[in-house]
């Protein structure tokens, strides 16, 4: 049976580099020992931060890529982490900086390295649309999950027996994040409310989006759904899966840091055990032995959404997202266990 530091060797050994090239990275930028110590504190924090927000995120993946064909399992492995590091982590803060500043990418990377206050400031003024984009896009995956009616394990089951039902009727997940996001965009300026509302709207879209390519490429004869089923498709949904749980991670960093640099080192820490728990969590079958886990991810995902819908009135740290999503995570296990006891009771 493999161990854990079979599963996190890789995680370990990127620690270990990224938390050296931080110290390095503090002592490049001001040339003392104070600063490298700094910036090792910091790469920390970061790296520690990203895993707590990230449980979920791996919970989903494993649920999803146990669908999936080996060869799109060890795609994902490996170019989405990939994507999820260099992608979410470097080129997404630097694309966004580059449109709202309007400026090309070396621009944009040139202001990463040299302004990193001026950096960091576009970056907060864009807090909006991200925050109004992945809420929508996050609220979408959980109500999606609570609200299938072929869905038979329930954890809190007053509330899930109900959305299930809700299920039948065509649209209804749409419409309720509609309606929250109405609801929220009613609390802000007439200025801040078009750009909620465009935002929030692009989430639904690009949801629609990679669920209609998902069923499009389900929808085969049977010989080609075998080979495709769990492809692209579920590899896309992933991909911005992931870039959705990361807006919150790459913008609350800044509460922390204005160094991109710094913020890639360690938020790409927190990404590679997210890609080690994700092995672990499929080859060693987690999801089947513990049977609320599943529906603790959901409702952390539910809850992060919300929080993310909040942040466009009111700030909330991070570390405060990260406990409630672990916390949540925490009581679905405990729940799983104390229904193992019972059945083996």
């Amino acid at each position: 049976m493999a161990t854990a530091f079979h599963y996190f060797k890789w995680a370990f050994l990127v620690t270990i580099l990224g938390l050296a090239g931080s110290f390095w990275l503090g002592w490049r930028y001001d040339g003392t020992l104070g600063a490298a110590l700094s910036f090792l504190l910091i790469g920390s924090v970061l790296a520690v931060l990203e895993i707590s927000l990230s449980f979920d995120n791996a919970i989903v993946n494993a649920n999803k890529l146990k669908t999936m064909t080996p060869v799109w399992r060890q795609r994902f492995l490996t170019w989405g982490i990939l994507i999820a590091v260099f992608g979410m982590r470097i080129v997404f803060p630097l694309a966004i900086v580059a449109i709202a500043a309007k400026v090309g990418p070396i621009e944009a990377l040139r202001l990463a390295a040299s302004e990193p206050k001026e950096y960091a400031r576009i970056m907060e003024d864009s807090h909006l649309s991200i925050a109004a984009f992945g809420g929508a896009f996050l609220a979408m995956v959980a109500l999606s999950f609570f609200m299938d009616e072929a869905k038979e394990v329930d954890w809190i089951h007053r509330i899930e027996k109900r959305l299930r039902s809700m299920g039948t009727i065509k649209g209804v997940t749409y419409g309720i994040v509609l309606v929250v996001v109405l609801g929220f965009a009613m609390q802000l300026g007439t200025a801040e409310q078009a750009t909620f509302l465009k935002s929030a709207v692009l989430g639904l879209v690009v949801f629609m989006c990679v669920e209609t390519l998902a069923h499009v490429l389900d929808a085969e004869d049977e010989i080609q759904s075998a080979a495709r089923a769990g492809g692209l498709g579920a590899f896309l949904y992933l991909e911005v899966l992931d870039a959705s749980f990361s807006f919150d991670g790459v913008i609350g960093a800044f509460a922390l840091t204005n160094n991109l640099f710094l913020i890639a080192i360690g938020l790409g820490i927190g990404a590679m055990y997210v890609r080690s728990m994700t092995i672990m969590l499929v080859e060693k079958q987690t999801l089947n032995q513990f049977r609320f886990l599943e529906h603790g991810a959901f409702y952390s995902i539910l809850a992060l959404a919300v929080i993310m819908f909040a942040q466009s009135i009111v700030h909330i740290p991070e570390v405060l997202t990260g406990l409630l999503g672990a916390a949540i995570i925490a009581l679905s296990f405990i729940s799983s266990l104390r229904f193992n006891r019972h059945q083996h009771g």
